[in-house]
């Protein structure tokens, strides 16, 4: 009964992928063949997206549609971002009252304390690990491939006014604390709505079990209605990615790679060789169970590389990783607290961009210098997670803090979004796998469990 169905639809994936290949040998030769057959391709996948009815399958269709949009309208690109940004705003408005409510129950419905401080230590250990690793990764790919060497700095690139604030170490440490909860959240500071939710979590669980247990299961009926309006924002989740992409495509347009191509080629070389070379292996060593792994997190990497916002997939992974088989208090905490400590990503990048702006400028940096480069970023690098334009803030930084010019780093703004995309997309992906070698490490990864709201996270 369901061979015909999917014989339906293995026959519009081929016609796409025909149609795909014939288009790239049109471009070849110009003329209106090569658009045609790009509009077929996407047509055939449209087709193909109706008989899946799967969120993931119409997340990548809809990236492709955007892209073409953008590609072809760019004008009319322009006008869709108001639909990426509405579905990033409902996406925000789930986060903290998420992250509050996971977290408290996590450590609070916890009922050993001390295992709590042994995960977190096992955590910021793993943590350090991986995004060291990450920024060394990124020191040897730049310097292999010497992107920056020989680019010359349009002459706009220093006329962007965009106000970045340097971040020295006691700025870095002090917005780690809240100062109002109320403006963690508008200001949408993850680590300080992070910290307010663990000193809160650790005060009620001293309590008795009679004061505790109400603030306990509003929590729990908290986290279970965030999970259902996840549900409901996530319908719009291709609509959403589709016009991210289509914005960005007709914003920048492919011209404006032009002699940055080779730093992107390099930054998603060196991502794919960071999950080949460090997260496979680690998720050998630990035995995560790697087919059902991949599955999991398909749709929350999909939907942090299409927004290019770690923040928009948090809810999905989250909700993915419960369904893989960790415990919904491991995943409150090594998520949550991975967005700040474990962007393993952005902590990549950050090192392939600081020696690019280097190369850029015709510095050529000794090994101990591009070291000491690589320890500020691991300390600056900490705590801005909800800082708008994050990894920009902490790149000028690292500039000033190291004696870089900080003009050329206005060069990389115009293809931000595109680098971001591989970075964030890599970050979901270290924090998912984070929360179940966390999970393992602490004996308590089932296989076999089938929480009630997740099980349509992971078909």
């Amino acid at each position: 009964m369901t061979s015909h169905p999917n014989r339906r639809k293995n026959v519009f994936l081929l016609i796409a992928a025909i149609a795909a290949i014939g288009a790239l040998i049109a471009s070849r030769f110009g003329g209106p063949l090569f658009p045609a057959l790009r509009w077929i391709a996407l047509a055939s996948l449209f087709v193909y997206g109706c008989l899946r009815r799967t969120l993931t399958a119409w997340i990548f269709i809809a990236m492709l549609l955007g892209a073409e949009i953008g590609h072809d309208w760019p004008a009319v690109a322009e006008h869709l971002r108001v639909l990426a940004l509405i579905f990033l705003r409902l996406i925000k408005t789930i986060i903290a009252p998420l992250v509050f409510a996971t977290l408290v129950v996590g450590i609070a419905g916890h009922a050993n304390l001390r295992q709590v401080g042994r995960l977190g230590l096992r955590s910021i250990i793993f943590f350090e690990v991986v995004t060291t690793i990450a920024i060394f990764l990124g020191l040897g790919a730049i310097n292999l491939s010497k992107a920056g060497v020989g680019v010359q700095l349009p002459a706009a690139s220093s006329t962007d006014t965009s106000a970045v604030s340097k971040l020295n170490a006691e700025d870095t440490i002090l917005h780690v604390f809240p100062e109002n909860i109320a403006k963690a959240v508008a200001d949408g500071a993850i680590l300080q709505v992070v910290v307010f939710s663990l000193i809160f979590a650790v005060a009620l669980a001293l309590l008795s079990e009679q004061k505790r247990r109400p603030m306990l299961a509003f929590c729990e009926s908290l986290s279970e209605v965030m999970f259902k309006f996840t549900n409901i924002v996530m319908y719009m989740a291709p609509l959403g990615v589709g016009a991210a992409v289509a914005y960005t495509v007709g914003h920048t347009g492919i011209a404006v790679l032009g002699s940055l191509v080779k730093l992107l080629l390099t930054l998603y070389a060196a991502l794919i060789a960071f999950i080949l070379v460090v997260l496979l292996p680690i998720a050998l060593i630990f035995r995560v169970p790697v087919r059902a792994f991949t599955k999991a997190v398909a749709e929350p990497v999909t939907i942090g590389f299409g927004t290019a916002n770690s923040e928009a997939a948090l809810p999905r992974a989250m909700e993915a990783m419960e369904a893989l088989g960790v415990p919904r208090q491991i995943v409150a905490f090594v998520i949550p607290t991975g967005y700040s400590f474990n962007l393993t990503g952005s902590s990549l990048y950050l090192s392939v961009a600081a020696i690019f702006v280097a190369q850029v400028s015709g510095i050529h940096l000794s090994l101990g210098q591009q070291l000491m480069i690589m320890l500020t970023l691991m300390l600056t690098s900490k705590g801005v997670a909800g800082v708008s334009r994050a990894a920009l803030v902490i790149l000028l930084a690292t500039a000033a803090s190291t004696g870089l010019p900080t003009e050329p780093v206005f060069l990389l703004l115009g293809v931000d979004q595109l680098l971001d995309m591989g970075r964030t997309a890599v970050n979901v992906l270290g924090n998912c796998l984070a929360a179940v070698v966390m999970a393992k490490w602490e004996g308590e990864f089932a296989i076999d469990a089938t929480p009630h709201v997740v099980t349509a996270a992971i078909e």
